[in-house]
This record gives C-alpha cells, structure tokens and sequence, in this order.
C-alpha cells in the first residue's frame, strides 16, 4: 500500500509514530504537507499537484488536518476523494467534527446522549438559555476552540451573562451547555478506529481546573470501557462521518454524554497511558479498507431520475408492524431498504426475513413518487409546518431527487 499522511507537522509524535508504523509493516508511505497542494479542476479528470509537481498515485490517505487550516485541507481531502482514493476520514467528517456547534446539531437527531445545550445571538436570549439547560452554573464553549482553549466555567447566571456579552462583542459564537456536576474535573477519551474502541483513557483535571485536557495539565489513566461507553463513541464516530476519531465523553448519572469527537486526535498521550500500539492500528485498518474509497450517495446515486434515497418510518397502527420485509410489498415497488434503525441499533441489509416492529426507520433508495406515498400524510403535514416555522432547520422525511439534488414536494 502506498500511504500519504496529510500533516503540516512532520516531526510530532502522532505523525512520526504513524510513520513508523506503516514502515513497519511493509507499506510506502510519504508525509505530505497538506499546505503544498494545488488543486486543479477540468472534465472528468480532478487532479492535484504537491510542490509544482502532479501528484504520482497513492492507494490512500490518512488526514491530520489542523483547526487553522480546515478549510484548504477538506479541500485537499475533499480531491482526493473525487479521485478515488481512500481517505481514513472523509472531507464531510472532518469539517462536521471541527464545529461544536455542527457536531452537536447532527449528534441530536440520533438516541445518544449529549449534555443540554443552546445556542443564541440576541442578549435577551441569553438568560432563558441558561434557565433551559439547567440554570448556573453552565459551560461556556467557543465553537471552534481546541485542546480546552476557549471553554469556561461560569458560576453564575450573571457572570455568563457578562462572559457571553464579551465574546459576541469579539464576534466570537459560543455554545451555552449544561454543567455536568458529577463530571467535574474529568472525562473519558476514547480512541476509535473503524468500528471499535481500541484504546480508552481517563483524564483528571489537577488542582482548581475544571478542564483535564492534557494539554491544561490533566493526568491520564487507562481505562477498560463497558459496552455503553463503547457503543456510544462508535456511533458518534460513524454518526459524524469518521472512521478514525477521539471521542470526549462525560461520565453523568444518566450514562456517557459526548462532549466532542475530535478527527485528528493526538497519540502521544493515550499511547504512553495504555501501552498499546493505536498507530499500528489504524495503518492494520486502512490496509484492510484501501479498495473502499468514500462514495457520496448524492453524486453517485444518478442512475435515473427520479430515483433517489430517503428514511421511511413505521408508525404504530402501520399495516408494516409484524410484517416480514420480504412481505411487505416494497422490493415489488422498486425500493430497496439499505439499512435498518431501530432505537440505538442499526442493521445493515436486513435479510428478507426480518420482522418490522413499530418505531423502525427504514433508509432506502427507490423510485421517489413510490416512496412518498409511504410517508403519512399525518407526518407530512407536520414537515409543513416545520418548515413554516423554523427554515432553517433541516426536517425528517425530507425526500431528494438523486439525479438533480433537488428538493421533492
């Protein structure tokens, strides 16, 4: 395998010690400032240049692209997917996982906890959000800070107030979040690759500091995670669109809340803290995924128009519920159900035999005129009135056009 390592720090521990690792088990590989890219666009054939040269062919790359530079480097990535070549988290993960903010907003839609959070502009908002998340004190977070840069504990109600005040008067956007007490001072970094946990830490903060990040002084312990705490941070993985990630979770009373996946999480500290080889497993995981390049359903799905994909759920009293799919009617209709979402667990080309229980959501991909008659009308004139009232929000059932990227009433 021929192996690029996007990173503007080809001396840090993380990028030297995956380095290593692929060396170590017999692949080409070659650090690739991501700053030193061109990319040059024309029919039918993206391309990228890398110090004034075209760039020779690489079976697959391994981002580490830092906050300063998001936006050139999913640029980057972004190319190297048109081209076909695997990257181990995609341009869309990158850029979802770099804002709190966005992050959160996907994360919410889906059955896994998160702490209270809001999001506000106008001051007069400022005290209801506080009073809707828990009341004081609350965590005060820049959207786009890191390594605990940018996060504050407000006390009271009026000092956040004051805090928030400020920061918008810098245009600064801040995150309002509830205070997890039974937390403080601590949280869990679990270090995903692919579809598991392969190594997990505890951090502490040390002395006054309610941040235990490494880098603001806190210790580190490795830990063993139960099944909930793993499951959690594999879905807010794969949720985000990343295969290689570091999920902060906080330990509440009401079980693991995700604080942040982070898609270029530093090695150093959770390899010294657990002894475990992390780097050689995520080179172990892209050699095993190197023929899977990442696919955009929305660019590829134009086989005809008026085909495209779409979540049909089943409501109690569905004439589905009890059903096996194969009965069901839909692979007769021209739909085809990829996967299936029931509560927290997802089964992936559910087998024709599967039962159909109240509450399922099923992702597929079909004739669109077809599909939507599945959809109660109930349901769509809710999505109405949603769409009436709060535009800005993207709305359940929403049925696309694959051919056109269009929206479909």
């Amino acid at each position: 395998m021929k192996l690029g390592i996007l990173s503007c720090g080809p001396k840090s521990y993380s990028t030297r010690r995956l380095r290593e690792a692929a060396v170590q088990r017999g692949h080409t590989v070659k650090v690739l400032n991501t700053l030193k890219f061109a990319i040059d666009l024309q029919q039918g054939s993206p391309d990228l240049y890398f110090r004034q040269k075209q760039l020779s062919y690489y079976d697959a790359v391994l981002p580490r692209i830092g906050a300063s530079i998001t936006y050139f480097g999913t640029a980057v990535v972004r190319q190297f997917e048109q081209m076909d070549v695997f990257s181990a988290n995609s341009s869309a993960g990158i850029s979802n996982s770099r804002d709190k903010l966005r992050s959160l907003q996907i994360l919410s839609r889906h059955h896994i906890g998160i702490p209270q959070t809001t999001f506000v502009r106008d001051k007069k908002d400022v005290l209801p959000a506080i009073e809707r998340v828990g009341g004081a004190p609350v965590v005060i977070k820049l959207i786009e800070g890191t390594q605990g840069i940018g996060v504050l504990l407000a006390e009271t109600a009026s000092s956040a107030e004051a805090i928030i005040e400020l920061l918008q008067s810098q245009k600064q956007s801040v995150l309002i979040q509830k205070f997890v007490a039974e937390s403080r001072g601590k949280d869990i970094r679990a270090f995903v690759v692919g579809d598991q946990v392969v190594a997990a830490m505890r951090r502490v903060a040390q002395g006054q500091e309610f941040r235990s990040n490494v880098h603001r002084g806190g210790v580190t312990e490795g830990v063993e995670l139960d099944e909930e705490y793993n499951k959690t941070a594999v879905r807010a993985a794969q949720i985000l669109g990343l295969r290689v990630a570091g999920v902060d979770m906080l330990e509440s009373s009401e079980g693991p809340q995700i604080m942040e996946v982070n898609s270029s999480p530093g090695l150093e500290g959770i390899e010294r803290c657990t002894q475990l080889d992390i780097a050689g497993s995520i080179m172990d995981y892209i050699a095993a995924q190197v023929d899977f390049p990442e696919i955009d359903l929305r660019q590829r799905l134009t086989v005809s128009r008026g085909y495209g994909v779409t979540e049909i759920h089943i409501p109690e009293g569905s004439p589905y519920v009890g059903q096996e799919l194969k009965d069901s009617g839909l692979r007769e209709k021209d739909i085809n159900v990829l996967t299936l979402h029931r509560g927290t667990t997802v089964v992936p080309n559910p087998r024709a035999d599967r039962l159909l229980e109240a509450g399922d959501r099923l992702l597929c991909f079909g004739a669109l005129e077809l599909m939507r008659g599945l959809i109660p009308a109930k349901t769509r004139r809710r999505r109405r009135q949603k769409v009436k009232d709060l535009p800005e929000l993207p709305v359940a059932h929403e049925v696309q056009d694959a051919s056109s990227g269009t929206d479909v009433e």
